[in-house]
């Protein structure tokens, strides 16, 4: 089992930054890729990032790709979305998931079978 809390959301004005960090318990987090996903109101929740229980692969959706990293700490059990040159339509409701298996990663929602409470982003113009 894994158990994630994230943290981090706040407002921000368009053009600022914020960094989200999720907190994972459990003796796999580290064997296991972990993604982030967005959901705005009234639409379907959407990939962001993911990367592998090693950091050796990372995925970005084109939305985020040059704005956003996604990075982990498996000492501290703990992955981060750094979000730059945020924009209105970032805001959303942001969730951290752990990959069902061990040692693989995805970009559909489908395959992460632990998801946090979510943090919300609210991007101000």
């Amino acid at each position: 089992q894994v158990q994630l809390v994230e943290s981090g959301g706040g407002l921000v004005q368009a053009g600022g930054s914020l960094r989200l960090s999720c907190a994972a318990s459990g003796r796999t987090f580290s064997n296991r890729a972990m993604g982030w996903f967005r959901q705005a109101p009234e639409k379907e929740r959407e990939f962001v990032a993911a990367i592998s229980w090693n950091g050796g692969s990372i995925y970005y959706a084109d939305s985020v790709k040059g704005r956003f990293t996604i990075s982990r700490d498996n000492a501290k059990n703990t992955v981060y979305l750094q979000m730059n040159s945020l924009k209105p339509e970032d805001t959303a409701v942001y969730y951290c998931a752990a990959h069902g298996f061990t040692r693989e990663i995805g970009v559909v929602a489908g395959q992460y079978d632990y998801w946090g409470q979510g943090t919300q982003v609210t991007v101000a113009s």
